[in-house]
């Protein structure tokens, strides 16, 4: 894709048949599959590569990218959403960005591969010396290519953004699993993120034929970056709360300790991952041109949340049930101590899944110094829970988790929405429902394993196990989102959605069986 034209402006996007909300559809189904694929193939990464690493060696390399994402993610969050939202972008503009990002980014990479002493101070640790000059690695890599991918997504090309992030997953897990086989311990995990970003990086380049042209005076370039730091700013204070967790717990309690937590936390944020992160560059680009029309925004947002809310409650409740048998069943003997921490995680996932669309307004309508501003309310309120649960070691800070996001949700949201007259109380209608659903399935299922007092023995498999819960839950989670719904527009909500999501051809299949039908 070439993005710009002879003059310097950006290519026209071509909507073609449907209008916006076919190809912003089309595009998260893209993005969706693209995740898709990232889970089967982080799944098998983790099955394979819990069992031939130690916990020690995972919490030895979370130590490091506590820090590390943090400064790699300079330019990812900030440049890229300014390139998506902005009304219009230019050539001498885009390279204004990429040449500041690509110093910044070399300031940090230097910076980070340099503090490697303060970091085993401050751990205890001697190892996480040389892990942090490799992990700074992927800071400059990654700020060659944020620009690029931008570009891709401005023009609505998810699917081929997903394709690259895919391919960054495949090469991340073959060369971490053959490293590991190889008795490489952490390092395996290190060089597998390096390729990863490198190959991400390239794929970018490759695909949007964009070389940026020397720097110079460019209209907009002071607003970008005021704009980049407010969402960077902001995403540095979500970090922070969402990373304050694995400093304290390996400051407090080791690598090994962090090594049970992380685990349990990655299966906690595994649905936000596979539904939120594809879904974001998508609906930000389309509610940011509805902008003008509160209704049809209003419109496209709830429409949106009533899916994950569907979707996350169900997922949430499930996963709360079954998840100590799921991790038993990914990671092996010798992790039971990560699914006694998850089990305090998943009352909390279908919350947190809701309450993290909350940015998707902010940026939309132009407004991340709001964004910013509830992101230090976020941090207190969260941080303050880690600090009053750290007693209670990995378990008190997995409990923090939850009750941070049932105590932010519907604040978070009234202030988001405050500037565009978008209310709680429309958010609230759509999800209460939901959320009734699962908490009486959950109920209800638990009912059903006590009445069965040799159920564990009598299935001593935990994929049975997990399999014959989710079974029974979801069956009541359905019946009950029927009832309580009065009928089966959500459902039906869904299956109109998977069909907007599939390709042109696969549509034109599907109704053709119809008819013959």
């Amino acid at each position: 894709m070439k993005p710009f034209q002879s003059d310097g402006s950006f290519q026209p996007i071509a909507t073609g048949k449907g209008g916006l909300r076919r190809i912003a559809v089309r595009g998260a189904g893209a993005a969706i599959s693209g995740s898709a694929g990232n889970f089967v193939v982080g799944i098998g990464s983790v099955v394979i590569l819990a069992r031939l690493l130690t916990p020690s060696d995972f919490g030895i390399v979370t130590m490091v990218t506590t820090f590390s994402l943090l400064l790699g993610s300079f330019g990812l969050n900030g440049f890229t959403e300014f390139i998506m939202q902005r009304e219009e972008i230019t050539d001498s503009l885009a390279s204004n960005l990429f040449w500041i990002n690509l110093g910044i980014g070399t300031i940090l990479t230097l910076a980070f591969a340099g503090s490697g002493r303060l970091l085993a101070l401050l751990y205890h640790s001697s190892a996480v010396v040389r892990v942090t000059q490799g992990m700074s690695l992927t800071i400059g890599i990654g700020s060659l290519g944020y620009v690029h991918t931008a570009l891709l997504q401005r023009a609505l090309h998810f699917r081929t953004t997903a394709t690259i992030n895919f391919a960054g997953r495949v090469v991340n897990f073959i060369v971490s699993i053959v490293l590991a086989m190889a008795g490489w311990h952490y390092w395996a995990l290190v060089w597998g993120s390096v390729t990863q970003t490198a190959v991400v990086a390239l794929g970018a380049w490759l695909v949007c034929r964009w070389i940026p042209s020397r720097p110079g005076r460019a209209s907009g370039t002071g607003s970008g970056l005021k704009f980049a730091a407010n969402v960077y700013s902001q995403f540095a204070f979500s970090y922070l709360t969402g990373n304050t967790d694995n400093l304290l717990v390996g400051w407090r309690f080791g690598a090994q300790a962090l090594g049970f937590y992380k685990k349990a936390y990655d299966l906690f944020v595994l649905p936000e991952s596979q539904l939120l992160s594809p879904l974001f560059a998508v609906v930000v680009s389309t509610l940011s041109r509805v902008k003008g029309d509160r209704e049809q925004f209003q419109r496209y947002f709830l429409r949106t949340i009533s899916v994950l809310a569907l979707l996350g409650m169900g997922i949430g409740a499930d996963f709360a049930l079954v998840g100590e048998d799921i991790l038993r069943f990914l990671l092996g003997p010798g992790w039971e101590e990560a699914g006694r921490i998850f089990a305090l995680f998943g009352p909390g996932i279908g919350v947190m899944l809701l309450y993290n669309t909350h940015g998707w307004i902010h940026l939309s309508i132009g407004r991340p110094e709001r964004w910013l501003r509830w992101s230090l309310v976020q941090f207190v309120c969260t941080a303050s829970l880690f600090l009053l649960t750290l007693r209670w070691g990995p378990s008190g800070i997995a409990l923090a988790w939850t009750a941070s996001y049932f105590l932010l949700m519907f604040p978070g949201f009234w202030y988001a929405g405050k500037p565009i007259g978008l209310g709680i109380g429309p958010v609230f209608a759509v999800i209460w429902k939901f959320f009734a659903a699962s908490v009486g399935a959950s109920f209800g299922t638990a009912l059903i394993i006590r009445a069965m007092p040799y159920f564990a023995t009598a299935f001593p498999s935990a994929f049975v196990r997990m399999a014959l819960v989710s079974l029974i839950f979801f069956g009541l989670y359905i019946g009950g989102v029927i009832a309580l719904h009065q009928g089966l527009k959500p459902i039906s909500d869904i299956v109109g959605m998977v069909r907007d999501l599939l390709p042109e051809r696969t549509v034109r299949r599907v109704e053709e069986v119809e008819i013959a039908i």
